[in-house]
């Protein structure tokens, strides 16, 4: 039985049955290869402004709890799968399905994402629309009416309350443009005294909180359009020891002089290889991005330290006399591997030096 529909901007259309709320989602498609970690994902804000298509053929099958929340809501407008089941298990009582519902959110199942995520592949992340009330045509409509990703600054819609986390340890204000709470216990526990500001804090204001150090997190959106942000980071810099995530990296690297560009289909699960170039080892990370920097031309003072294995994309800089760095990739790793979780207490050493 089908009463849903998926179509893509450039004329794709599968058929597909709902397993979640009815109503209408439009927003970038994307997808992710992680094989567990489904409440995880769908609770990170980054997604903002997509669709989320996982690639596993099924999800759902350990069930959910509020332990597994990175936010306190669903960010994309809607989910897409093969199967999606709905028993209860280690991860909590509620089936994947049902709390999907229970959200709110247009979530499907019984869609062909092999060919979904094949042609994503082949053609890059498009704008695209899920829907159990209207046909192909008029969604597909309004998929081709709807805002692009770029040039659309959301790390003040996806940045939480001001918080605190942590009572030792070095001072660090973290600057939340849609932070996962993982990344936040990761600091915390780390040993560091966290205090969150939204995106949107400019510098005056962060370093009249006299922090030991400044970090910038992951979010969603164009890195190129959080003026903001960037222009918070350009008038720490040198001043506290600064380390950027994901959004958090490309927002220094803008700091810093460098430039973001779209990748054609982005970085998301949690198997992807980076290699650091201070000794070669290879670090096997989670991702979730769909723009990288671009490392041209290299300002003086700035180093590249860490290179995607996929694609040769930059996941890591430095600026040592600006006591600045960052990494593309997620070290707390919910889930995944723990390769790189010494992140850290790498900061917090250099904070507390």
């Amino acid at each position: 039985m089908t009463d849903a529909v998926i179509v893509l901007e450039d004329g794709m259309v599968l058929p597909c049955r709902s397993v979640g709320a009815r109503g209408t989602a439009l927003g970038e498609m994307v997808f992710t290869t992680g094989m567990n970690g489904y409440q995880e994902s769908v609770t990170d804000p980054s997604y903002l402004g997509q669709i989320l298509t996982f690639s596993a053929p099924m999800i759902g099958n350990y069930g959910t709890g509020d332990h597994a929340r990175e936010s306190d809501r669903v960010w994309p407008a809607a989910v897409i799968a093969t199967r999606i089941g709905d028993a209860p298990g280690v991860a909590g009582p509620v089936g994947f399905r049902s709390w999907l519902a229970a959200q709110g959110v247009v979530a499907v199942e019984d869609a062909d994402t092999r060919r979904l995520v094949r042609h994503l592949r082949d053609h890059g992340a498009m704008r695209g629309g899920v829907s159990t009330e209207m046909g192909p045509e008029e969604l597909m409509a309004l998929a081709r009416e709807h805002p692009r990703l770029d040039g659309r600054d959301l790390s003040v819609v996806a940045a939480g309350a001001r918080r605190t986390l942590g009572d030792a340890g070095p001072a660090i204000v973290a600057v939340d443009c849609g932070m996962k709470e993982g990344i936040l216990n990761g600091l915390a526990a780390a040993g560091m005294r966290v205090e969150v500001v939204p995106a949107g804090t400019t510098a005056n204001e962060i370093l009249a909180l006299g922090p030991d150090g400044v970090f910038i997190s992951n979010g969603p959106g164009d890195p190129a359009a959080c003026a903001p942000v960037i222009d918070a980071l350009s008038g720490v810099l040198g001043k506290v020891p600064v380390f950027g995530i994901c959004l958090g990296h490309q927002l220094l690297a803008h700091a810093l002089g460098l430039r973001t560009a779209k990748l054609p289909f982005g970085h998301r699960g949690a198997n992807h290889p980076v290699q650091r170039a201070e000794d070669g080892v290879v670090e096997i990370t989670v991702q979730n991005h769909g723009y990288a920097v671009v490392a041209d031309a290299l300002p003086d003072g700035v180093v590249v330290t860490r290179t995607s294995l996929f694609d040769g994309s930059v996941e890591g800089i430095a600026a040592p006399d600006l006591m600045a760095s960052s990494v593309q990739y997620h070290p707390e790793a919910r889930p995944g591997p723990h390769d790189a979780t010494y992140l850290f207490r790498a900061f917090r050493d250099r904070v507390a030096a």
